[in-house]
């Protein structure tokens, strides 16, 4: 009796030491940054610039050479946020809350929970500190809390009628809590990287889930702190550039010396490629700046993961993956599943960021939200009933019309740049291909969703 009191008691013992306990959850550490291509980086063969401190990240940790984004901003944070899709949300083209009104991203549909309000439900403390501008703070001034961020300090976007909101860099204008202010003599970036620390700092005991979508470098160019006299366009970008380089090692220094660095994921990226008034050297090649454009200079990302013991060092991968599968690789991450009843496009890639797997589960990634959207009586629509598209594979990609047919095929191991349409090819391969992407174009809605939102009143700063 007493026997089988010891083998009950160490079977429940072994349940429970199965589970992953609270405070051994990895801290998830999301850094996107806005509007920058490959060609700016050079641990991708940028040739114009120095990036140590990323670089640092890709010898150390795994670098992704197939990772999509979106095309552009509103489509991007949508797409990581949900784990769908745009199509399904409708966020199919950028949307700029704060400026134009009338839409939101709201927390009230269910397709549009984020991957914060989940990593809560596993125990996670939430952080964002960056860019939003999928809200106006001024009509919902807890909008993180209810999108599940426990804190945030985040730039309001250019507000309708608030000069002031304007700015993202010097004298910002950032929501808190506390509320919205401008902070007089600071610099934007240092703001909201500081804030993550500080947020870190507050909860080294507890699994965090840290959301970084730095306003660099997006426009307006603007000198930073370091290169107070740079005064061209180009010398602008690149300090801006650099800026980022140097807090990427501030926040690396920070999770060093709070002890937390091995058991914390830092994952790197960007919202979308370069603006095109930007052109860079990637390996030889001049590129120009492809924020909005099909071709891979626009969709293709950076995409770097790093955690010393939990990320295999110095590994390049060839696996695709793209935005979509964000969520359920944070919720694989943390230990939990995605809800049955909550639907995602994603696949989670954890097993490849841990060193389990050699590839991802991914066929084929998409990139679609080329454009701002329009309004109509009845709010904010998508540009065309079908939003144009792209989708790849390692080796073949097509280039989708908004009538919903393939208008080009490329052979990304032969043509990168996408110089030869091969639509009209016999050649057996090319037809497979073409064949291969119908089929998940037959998958694809005929039609593509609204933005998800309940309508409110008028505000005095709404664009009709």
């Amino acid at each position: 009796m007493r026997f089988i009191l010891f083998l009950t008691v160490l079977f429940h013992a072994g349940f429970l030491f199965s589970e992953q306990p609270t405070n051994q959850k990895p801290n998830i550490l999301f850094i996107m940054l806005d509007d920058l291509g490959k060609e700016w980086i050079s641990c991708y063969g940028a040739e114009d610039i120095e990036t140590p401190n990323i670089d640092a990240l890709a010898a150390g940790g795994m670098k992704f050479n197939n990772a999509y984004s979106m095309p552009q901003c509103t489509p991007s944070r949508a797409t990581l946020l949900t784990g769908k899709y745009p199509f399904r949300n409708g966020y199919v083209n950028h949307w700029d809350v704060p400026r134009w009104g009338i839409g939101y991203f709201d927390w009230k549909h269910k397709e549009n929970t984020t991957f914060a309000r989940l990593m809560k439900d596993l125990g996670y403390k939430t952080c964002a500190a960056g860019k939003w501008q999928i809200n106006d703070f001024r009509v919902e001034p807890q909008v993180m809390k209810k999108h599940g961020f426990d804190d945030w300090a985040m730039w309001t976007g250019f507000e309708t009628g608030n000069p002031a909101s304007a700015e993202r860099y010097q004298d910002p204008y950032i929501n808190t809590p506390e509320g919205s202010k401008t902070y007089k003599g600071k610099f934007g970036p240092d703001i909201y990287t500081d804030y993550i620390i500080q947020f870190m700092k507050n909860h080294t005991e507890d699994p965090m889930c840290l959301y970084l979508p730095m306003a660099l470098p997006h426009g307006p160019l603007v000198v930073t702190p370091d290169e107070p006299k740079a005064s061209s366009k180009m010398d602008r970008h690149k300090a801006m550039v650099r800026y980022i380089d140097k807090l990427i090692g501030k926040l690396v220094k920070a999770l060093e010396e709070l002890a937390i660095r091995d058991k914390t994921i830092l994952i790197f990226t960007t919202d979308n490629g370069s603006t095109g008034s930007i052109t860079g050297t990637m390996k030889g090649t001049k590129v120009k700046g492809a924020k909005a454009k099909e071709i891979e200079a626009g969709v293709c990302a950076p995409f770097i993961v790093n955690c010393p013991g939990l990320v295999p060092s110095g590994k390049v991968t060839n696996a695709l993956t793209d935005f979509s599968d964000l969520l359920p690789t944070f919720i694989e991450l943390g230990g939990g599943k995605v809800p049955e009843d909550f639907l995602v496009d994603g696949l989670s890639i954890a097993p490849v960021i841990l060193g389990k797997e050699n590839d991802s589960k991914r066929k084929w990634i998409m990139a679609l939200g080329f454009g701002p959207a329009k309004i109509d009586q009845n709010g904010v629509k998508p540009r065309d009933p079908f939003i144009s598209r792209v989708i790849r594979d390692k080796k073949f990609k097509v280039w989708v019309s908004n009538q919903k047919e393939i208008i080009r095929l490329h052979d990304l191991n032969e043509d990168p740049w996408e110089q030869n349409n091969l639509i009209d090819s016999t050649e057996e391969a090319h037809k497979k291909a073409i064949r291969k992407f119908k089929k998940v174009l037959a998958w694809v809605p005929d039609k593509d969703a609204r933005p998800l939102y309940t309508p409110r009143a008028k505000n005095s700063w709404d664009i009709r």
